[in-house]
Order: structure tokens, then C-alpha cells, then sequence
């Protein structure tokens, strides 16, 4: 042993109390994180209830209803659908999909959401500007604050929604693409023509 790893030798068994060697017994844990034994239900009624004290937003929509909303709008229905089956107004479907940040592009028609939302005109001004009704301008108005609420909260509910509501099977699909669409690309130009 050289001088210095005898120095390093000292103080090792100073710090350890004279101990030569230092072990420490290894268990079989299992991970720290917990399933959640909660029903997808019981899931969903704790996002939307998150959000509603969070955001404050009012609706004449009961909790099962907002829960009936969510998942009716990952089975694709449109807001007449779903406002025929609560026997409400699709304006109602409408608004509470806005306060649970359930929009896609399909609500936008390709419009200038941003520009919208930070415009401080009436709507009928906006209206006539856009040549659009003012009604359209208040649902691009809601879509706009929908998603600027989503985005400032970094996607967290859209993504608990995604991961209670969306469709597993429509998800497979997408990665089988996905997969079929990267084969194409690698084998792009090959022959293929091959006899055995």
C-alpha cells in the first residue's frame, strides 16, 4: 500500500468507527408509487371537480352530466348528441366542454384564436370584421380562453381526461400506423419481388 491509500485507509475507519468494512443490507422493495384503486369514475368526478374549484366555472350541468359531456365527447359524439341524451340546450354541451378544455380545431374553423382572445372589441364589431355572426365570435372567444387556460395549466386535466377517456383501441391503431409507416420508409426502394 502506498502511502496515500494508506491516509485514505485511516480515515475511512475513523469515519466508520473502526469498522473495515462498510455494507448495507439490500431489501426487495417494490416502487414507491401506489396504484390508484379509484374507478375511472371516481377519477373522472376528481378532475372535474378539481377544475370547477380551480377555475370557478358555473354551469347549469350536473357533476354526472359534465362526466357524461367528457366522455361522450372521446366517443366523438357532437354537442347536439350529447345535449339530446341530457335533454339540455347543445349551447350548455358547448360551454361546459370549454370549461373542461375538451376543444379541438374543429371548434376554431382555422381562425386566429390568439387574436382574438386579446381583442377588446364587441363582438358584433368583431362580427363584422370576421363576417361571422356575433354568436361565432363568442364561441371562438370561449375556445380561445379554453385553450389558454389549458396551456397555462400546462395540459394537466386534457391529459388526465386523455388517459381516463381516450379510446385504447383508437390509440393502437396510431402506433400500428405509426410502425407500418417507419417500415414503409426503411424498406423504401428495396425489391420485394423474391422467390424462394
Amino acid at each position: 500500500m502506498n502511502e496515500k491509500t494508506e491516509e485514505l485507509r485511516d480515515i475511512f475507519t475513523s469515519v466508520t468507527d473502526g469498522e473495515e468494512t462498510v455494507t448495507e443490507s439490500q431489501e426487495d422493495t417494490r416502487g414507491s408509487l401506489e396504484k390508484d384503486e379509484r374507478t375511472v369514475e371516481e377519477r373522472l368526478e376528481n378532475v372535474i371537480a378539481q377544475m370547477r374549484e380551480r377555475y370557478g366555472f358555473e354551469t347549469p350541468l350536473s357533476e354526472a352530466e359534465l362526466q357524461t359531456v367528457a366522455r361522450r365527447y372521446y366517443e366523438r359524439d357532437d354537442d347536439d348528441e350529447i345535449a339530446a341524451d341530457l335533454e339540455v340546450d347543445p349551447q350548455n354541451v358547448f360551454e361546459a366542454r370549454c370549461a373542461l378544455h375538451l376543444v379541438d380545431e374543429g371548434d376554431a374553423d382555422e381562425i386566429d384564436l390568439v387574436a382574438i382572445r386579446e381583442r377588446d372589441e364587441a363582438d358584433a364589431t368583431l362580427a363584422e370584421e370576421y363576417d361571422v355572426d356575433p354568436e361565432t365570435i363568442r364561441r371562438y372567444r370561449l375556445v380561445a380562453a379554453a385553450k389558454a387556460e389549458s396551456r397555462a395549466a400546462n395540459d394537466r386535466y386534457r391529459d388526465e381526461f386523455d388517459s381516463l377517456l381516450a379510446d385504447s383501441e383508437l390509440a393502437s391503431k396510431m402506433a400500428s400506423d405509426v410502425r407500418k409507416d417507419g417500415l414503409e420508409d426503411a424498406t423504401e426502394g428495396m425489391e420485394t419481388d423474391v422467390s424462394f
